[in-house]
């Protein structure tokens, strides 16, 4: 992988790492064979809009090893920075195709997040779809804030599974603050924040047809599925993002 090529473009002041999926992949295996210790923001308008608001937010995307381009936009956005390889690094492929690696490498992922239940069907699902990948640990934490006796014990029990891989399905921002606060605490090199990922590949959600994902229209395929939970969010941060883009247009950082 070429290091000019892992850059990061600047989109409303949020660093969006200039990457493919196969780049990304590459990334994520050299932190585990070099023991880095990194966590990866999936990263669309929802989570840039959201970074307009909450500069702790906006310091947790940039401190990442990787916040990849997980809607077109961004996509969109990089290729006019002149980041023309750019790809889509959508967050439930990249968790496909992370676990394939781990699956030929003998790496174990812990998951952290869902509802009840969710994590065991989840791991399920994805043991009947990717031979030979391996779970050390599930947890589904409750709703609200964890005790800090509650939070040492699943930073023991996940650093005693002995896992390579966390994947952490809470939604943005939940997911992100997360991943910042617990980097330090945890041995495992990489951190995930894949949110509905969970949920798709369990099979409790459905994904966007591809051809709705490729024209940047997932949005509304998920505003059809869950209007009630996510119409302010699409109502209030696309038009928003249009604006300011326009005012603020992307560039490649140094």
């Amino acid at each position: 992988m070429s290091d000019q090529k892992l850059r990061r473009v600047d989109v409303l002041g949020v660093g969006v790492s200039t990457v493919d999926q196969a780049m990304a992949l590459d990334e994520v295996t050299r932190w585990v064979d070099a023991g880095e210790r990194h966590y990866v923001c999936v990263t669309g308008v929802h989570g840039v809009m959201e970074s307009q608001r909450d500069p702790e937010l906006l310091a947790i995307h940039n401190a990442s090893g990787l916040t990849t381009p997980d809607g077109m936009p961004m996509v969109w956005a990089g290729h006019k920075a002149g980041a023309d390889w750019m790809d889509r690094v959508y967050g439930p492929d990249l968790m496909l195709n992370v676990l394939t690696r781990a699956a030929e490498r003998g790496w174990t992922s812990f998951l952290y997040g869902g509802k009840d239940g969710v994590p065991e069907l989840l791991a399920e699902k994805l043991a009947e779809r990717i031979p030979g990948v391996k779970f050390a640990g599930l947890y589904s934490p409750p709703f609200r804030p964890l005790t800090e006796e509650e939070d040492d014990t699943i930073v023991k029990r996940i650093n005693d599974s002995g896992a390579q891989l966390v994947w952490v399905g809470l939604s943005t921002p939940k997911q992100e603050r997360w991943m910042a606060a617990h980097r330090d605490r945890l041995n495992a090199p990489a951190l995930f924040g894949v949110g509905a990922a969970f949920d798709f590949h369990a099979g409790l959600v459905p994904q966007a047809p591809p051809w709705m994902q490729r024209n940047g229209l997932e949005w509304f395929y998920r505003l059809t599925k869950e209007p009630k939970r996510l119409w302010r969010r699409y109502f209030q941060n696309n038009p928003a993002y249009l604006r300011q883009i326009r005012k603020r247009p992307p560039f490649l950082r140094d």
